[in-house]
C-alpha cells in the first residue's frame, strides 16, 4: 500500500472513498462532517437517514458507508471518533477501531483508494501527536487485498507535519 499526506480539503479528493469524522446521529455537524454533508448534497443525508432508521445511527468506533452524492469520490465512509476525556486507553482503542472499521468497509467494497481526515483531533480534543501515531500504526498493520492507496488529508499544518514525519 502507498501512503500519501495532503494538506487541504477532503471534499475535493478524487478517491474511491473519503472518510467522514461523523457524529453518532449521522445527520451532519460541524468541521469535516458539516463540510462533507454540504459539499455532497442531500443524497448523503438521505442515505444516512436510511441507516439511522435501520440501526439507529453509528456507535463510536464503528463505520458505515454511503453514496458520495455530489463529491468527486464514489463513497463516503462515516465513522464516529471518540471524545478525548476520561479513560484514555479506551479512547485510543476506539480511535484505532475507527480506522480498522473504515478499512474493512473499503475492502468489503473492493475499493482501491481512501482518504482519511484527522479523526477526533478537532472539537473532540484527541491529542494530535497520539492520534497520528495510532492512525499510522493501525493502517500499517492492516492487511489489504484491494486497497492500494491511503491518503491522510490534514486540515491544519500541525497534523500535516506530524503525518509527514511519521511516514518518513
Amino acid at each position: 500500500m502507498k501512503f500519501l499526506v495532503s494538506k487541504g480539503d477532503i471534499t475535493t479528493m478524487k478517491v474511491d472513498a473519503i472518510v467522514n469524522a461523523a457524529n453518532t446521529s449521522l445527520l451532519g455537524g460541524s468541521g469535516v462532517d458539516g463540510a462533507i454533508h454540504k459539499a455532497g448534497g442531500n443524497a448523503i443525508l438521505e442515505a444516512c437517514m436510511v441507516i439511522r432508521n435501520k440501526q439507529g445511527g453509528c456507535k463510536v468506533g464503528e463505520a458505515v458507508i454511503t453514496t458520495a452524492g455530489n463529491l468527486p469520490s464514489k463513497y463516503v465512509i462515516h465513522t464516529v471518533g471518540p471524545v478525548w476525556n476520561g479513560d484514555k486507553e479506551e479512547k485510543k482503542q476506539l480511535l484505532a477501531s475507527c480506522y480498522n472499521n473504515c478499512l474493512q468497509l473499503a475492502e468489503k467494497h473492493q475499493l482501491k483508494s481512501i482518504a482519511f481526515p484527522n479523526i477526533s483531533t478537532g472539537i473532540y480534543g484527541f491529542p494530535k501527536k497520539e492520534a497520528a501515531q495510532i492512525t499510522i500504526d493501525t493502517v500499517q498493520k492492516f492487511s489489504a487485498k484491494n486497497l492500494e492507496e491511503i491518503t491522510f488529508v490534514c486540515f491544519d499544518e500541525e497534523n500535516y507535519k506530524l503525518y509527514k514525519q511519521l511516514l518518513k
